[in-house]
């Protein structure tokens, strides 16, 4: 098996149904598998792994840290770091499968993230994603991609099916608390909550941002390696940030933007237009 990345660029279209992309809009989530071939993850992994290891700032040992710091090992905007990334965080493939499950002409990166969930890592609290991002619009996607095979007992995040619908939910960030709060409230309203079980390398999730979401914990002995890359629509102004964590990310994700202003900064690359 080849692992040139250079020979892989993801021009290529990945062909949706009219089935998959109502489903999605009905529920918020959808799975689609290989979205990335075999020898494409085997060309990206490694250039993806080594960043990883050399951007993480974790410097605690796992029992020593919070909830958050349990769930995973995050590091973001790495296309911004290396070119080889860069065609793979950038590829118009991944890009027009989010423009068409949302219905929307073109879309920007807002970032990307490797998250990755270590050996006896913790799980990830139920949460919304959009209460962190100044982004006016509903028209935001995460595409969750594993770059190693993930077993049943791992598993992929669980959705609570059609809480997009509902907008924002609670202000509570990512925490034992957002986890509690958001879990009754999810039985409350008798959501339907669903996971996908073991999925391959390559194989990809795709929720929208206001979908509220969590992920098990990895008992395995093996790293939970994980690609997202979260995409807007394009032509999305600024929002004025109503909390720190929005403001946070207006500054570290969309440099140099005031509210109002369209959000398109130089870290948010258009990266597909239907035109």
């Amino acid at each position: 098996m080849t692992t040139d990345a250079s020979l892989f660029d993801f021009k290529d279209s990945y062909a949706l149904s009219g089935d998959q992309t109502a489903a999605y809009r009905e529920n918020g989530h959808m799975f689609l598998k290989q979205v990335a071939s075999p020898e494409e993850i085997a060309a990206y992994r490694p250039p993806i792994r080594e960043l990883v290891q050399r951007l993480n700032k974790h410097d605690k040992p796992l029992h020593e840290r919070d909830t958050y710091g349990k769930a995973f090992i995050q590091v973001g905007n790495l296309w911004a770091h290396d070119e080889t990334v860069r065609r793979f965080i950038l590829a118009h493939r991944f890009a027009k499968i989010a423009a068409e499950l949302m219905g929307v002409d073109g879309v920007r990166i807002y970032h990307d993230q490797a998250l990755f969930k270590e050996p006896g890592g913790g799980h990830t609290p139920w949460h919304q994603d959009q209460i962190y991002w100044p982004l006016d619009t509903a028209d935001t996607i995460t595409l969750w991609m594993p770059l190693v095979p993930i077993s049943e007992e791992v598993g992929s995040m669980t959705f609570a099916s059609g809480s997009h619908h509902l907008g924002h939910v609670s202000r509570l960030l990512i925490s034992d608390e957002s986890h509690k709060t958001l879990k009754q409230y999810i039985e409350h309203k008798q959501m339907k909550t669903v996971n996908y079980g073991a999925m391959a390398a390559g194989d990809a999730t795709f929720h929208a941002g206001w979908t509220l979401h969590s992920a098990p914990g990895n008992p395995t002995d093996t790293m939970r390696e994980v690609m997202t890359i979260i995409y807007f629509a394009d032509r999305t102004r600024v929002l004025e940030p109503d909390s720190k964590a929005r403001g946070n990310d207006l500054v570290s994700w969309l440099p140099g933007l005031k509210p109002g202003d369209a959000a398109a900064s130089p870290l948010n690359p258009l990266v597909y237009t239907r035109h």
